[in-house]
Formats: C-alpha cells, structure tokens, sequence
C-alpha cells in the first residue's frame, strides 16, 4: 500500500475547560509549521491554552505514526482550529438576594498532521 501524500491524521479533544479563543491565538502560532518546530514553540509559550494543544499534537502524531504509518520528522501540521463547546453556567449570589450568571466556556481542539511540506 502506498501512502498518499494527501493523507491527514487527526486528533481530537473535546469539552476542555477554557475559552476557545484563548486557545485560538496560541493555535494561530503552530499553524503550518512542522510537528518538531510546533512541539518547541509549544514547550516555551506562557500560555496556559499550550497544555491541552500539546497533547492533542502529540495524540495526532502517534495517530499518523501508528494509523498511517508515517514518521513524524516528516509530519507538517495541515490544520489546527478550536471550536466552541457548551458553556457551563453557574451563579455567583450577588446582594439584596440578586444572583450573577457566570459562563464558564468549553472548547473542543482539533489538530491534523500530513506528510510533507503539503500544508499551506
């Protein structure tokens, strides 16, 4: 069986508890860069959102590895996008018996790895 340089390997991670567009700016930053430059870039970042992202890159290349039989020095990240999840909602009592709705919002992170320097 050959493998088609085409070929995609996801991962996905769902109902993580943060905002997705927190995890959007740190996904904004390994788009299109290759799986060993992102995992560096990943490391090294401030961010709390880096955390979920970095297993889910390294669930994507273990998937590609073990799935598509690719090997990771070669895999460039194709896709990485965060959607939105449910949103929790709690109440935070507030005076003379009024309450405050908190959001506490989900996310749901995908990360999808190809062969090559096929990404865009």
């Amino acid at each position: 069986m050959a493998t088609d340089t085409t070929t995609e390997v996801k991962a996905i991670a769902r109902y993580i508890r943060i905002s997705p567009y927190k995890v959007r700016r740190v996904l904004d930053q390994i788009r299109g860069r290759s799986y060993r430059e992102a995992l560096i870039i990943l490391e090294f970042m401030p961010y709390g959102a880096c955390e979920p992202i970095l297993k889910v890159l390294r669930s994507a290349a273990a998937n590609a590895e073990h799935n598509a039989g690719l090997d990771r020095g070669d895999l460039v990240i194709s896709q990485a996008y965060a959607d939105q999840g449910p949103v929790l909602k709690r109440f935070q009592p507030r005076a003379q018996g009024r309450a405050y709705q908190i959001r506490k919002p989900t996310c749901h992170i995908t990360v999808a790895v190809s062969a090559g320097a096929t990404a865009e």
